[in-house]
């Protein structure tokens, strides 16, 4: 079956190698190509040895032969189509919380606190059962994240396991409209310099960093910090209002060009700006894509704000969604955007991409040079290369598996029940004796797996297998193995400026919801003290900006 479905896949991917051929033949080669594609699936259909699922069968087609242009020209089902209008409006129908799976456990990791889950009582920790009685270890994340959500003033019943209770409690809510800020905080970080994060570009995305730093500039603050590292990006438009807030009435912002002659658009700032002067430092990282970059990129051209942190994702495709028949949709890139200089953000070598599909290092080859206002060179080729450079530190993989196995998440939520209160989370910090009790704690968890070192060792021994010179190898490899062993014993320790800050975010979670989170990472958040550091320091500022 393998073969045949490849089969259809490469008969459908066919259609779309016919761009430059003479329009009568196009036309006449993408029938062809239609009824082969739907001659073959009738006669798998028909004579295959197994029944195979028509809806599987031709879904794998659709996606390969779509896969086969970018990542991000899509199929979407009609039963994905609400997850997708939620990804572009931030809205939709439901409680208010967030789940995740940690093994065979759905648990609450957040709560919001003007919706129905805090205000009824549901708790981050709280391991949810069941939900309108169906349990959910028979529902798939994507099933049960179908149950949660819902018409709004629909009722829904949570059966929740919760720490210190013998039996299980229900909880019964009624749904809302939910709306996802884009802009889940901002505010003082010192008494001169205001910070607003931006996490999303749905609607009302301007409006809210607008307003966000109205506020501040009334807090005194005589700087800011715009944070979008992990913006994933949004709605275009929204980016070009969120310019606008620094940029004059009337600048050009983006530039899109396709294929077809209408979406060939220039987009400008349409309002008066809210401030022309204040210093801005925007920071960025690998997880910062397409609109987050247009914003970067516009404020970098301009020189309007120093661009600090990791060369961004590098996503520089604008799609537009187009209906099908039975309620689905496919989502389609029409253009590619550029920069007010010129510049493309869309990588060129995808080669070079990391695991993560973000830019790794571009071959200078691919590079072209562009000016912006001030005369400062810059690049494009993929992504947004920041002013000033911080690379972040990959997570070791003892951090990575307390993380995913729930050890970091559990431990806070025991602690949450034993301690009553906290300090505010701008100053909250574990004691050495509560991080040596959650040491303690995590050894009594079976808790397995494998360094990095660890890998490259099993690495070598298999090369030295294949080599035939294990046996002369082994007792260097057995002795070197037995250290790494050793050394593991104390990667708790040894790791502890990494995972004290995720343990504090966790327990401070349970007390000062999401806004307590982001507070709680200010003390050991290098790039937010770096950008500090720049905006104190106005001659390093203006140097690097070439402001006179």
């Amino acid at each position: 079956m393998k073969k045949k479905i490849v089969g259809i896949c490469v008969i459908a991917v066919a259609v779309i190698s016919l761009s430059f051929t003479p329009p009568a033949e196009r036309y006449f080669e993408i029938a062809k190509n239609l009824e082969i594609f739907a001659s073959v699936f009738k006669e798998v259909n028909n004579l295959y040895v197994d029944e195979i699922n028509p809806n599987k069968t031709i879904r794998i087609g659709i996606d390969a032969m779509l896969g086969s242009l970018d990542p991000y020209t899509n199929f979407i089902s009609e039963d994905q189509v609400e997850d997708f209008r939620t990804q572009n409006t931030g809205q939709y129908g439901g409680i208010g919380a967030v789940t995740r799976t940690m093994g065979n456990r759905t648990v609450v990791t957040m709560v919001y606190e003007e919706y129905p889950a805090f205000k009824n009582g549901l708790k981050i920790g709280d391991e949810v059962l069941k939900m309108d009685g169906v349990d959910l270890s028979k529902l798939t994340l994507e099933e049960a994240n179908h149950l949660m959500r819902g018409q709004v003033g629909t009722p829904v019943k949570l059966t929740v396991k919760r720490m210190g209770q013998k039996d299980p409690i229900n909880i019964e809510f009624k749904r809302e409209k939910i709306k996802i800020s884009n802009v889940p905080y901002f505010g003082m970080i010192a008494p001169d310099i205001g910070y607003v994060q931006l996490t999303e570009f749905t609607v009302d995305a301007g409006k809210e960093v607008k307003n966000a730093v109205v506020a501040l500039k009334e807090k005194g603050a005589k700087h800011i910090i715009l944070d979008l590292r992990g913006n994933p990006g949004g709605l275009l438009h929204e980016a070009v209002n969120i310019c606008n807030i620094f940029i004059p009435k009337g600048k050009k912002v983006v530039d899109t060009k396709g294929k077809v002659t209408e979406n060939n658009i220039t987009y400008e700032t349409l309002n008066n700006p809210v401030d022309l002067e204040i210093p801005i430092v925007v920071i960025i990282n690998r997880g910062s894509a397409s609109a987050s970059e247009i914003v970067a990129g516009t404020l970098q051209d301009y020189d309007r704000a120093l661009v600090l942190g990791e060369r961004s994702y590098g996503k520089g495709l604008v799609q537009i969604p187009r209906p099908l028949s039975y309620n689905s949709q496919v989502k389609i890139t029409t253009a590619k955007y550029y920069t007010p200089t010129g510049r493309c953000i869309q990588v060129l070598d995808y080669s070079h991409r990391r695991e993560d599909g973000s830019a790794g290092s571009i071959p200078d080859s691919l590079k072209k040079e562009f000016s912006t206002t001030r005369g400062r060179k810059v690049f494009d080729g993929g992504g947004i290369d920041p002013d000033v450079k911080i690379e972040s530190d990959e997570p070791a993989m003892v951090t990575q598996v307390l993380f995913r196995e729930g050890l970091l998440f559990d431990f806070a939520t025991q602690y949450a029940y034993a301690h009553a209160t906290i300090p505010e989370a701008k100053s909250f910090s574990l004691t050495d004796q509560e991080y040596q009790e959650f040491v303690t704690w995590s050894k009594t968890k079976a808790v397995t797996y494998e360094s990095s070192l660890e890998t490259e060792l099993n690495n070598l021994v298999a090369l030295a297998k294949r080599e035939r010179s294990y046996d002369d190898l082994k007792p260097q490899l057995d002795l070197i193995k037995a250290r790494i062993a050793d050394g593991r014993k104390n990667d708790l320790i040894n790791f502890k400026d990494q995972i004290k800050p995720f343990l504090e975010e966790e327990i401070v979670s349970r007390y000062y919801f999401e806004k307590g989170t982001v507070e709680v990472r200010f003390k050991n958040d290098n790039e937010v003290k770096k950008a500090m550091e720049v905006l104190h320091n106005q001659s390093e500022y203006k140097k690097i900006l070439r402001i006179e």
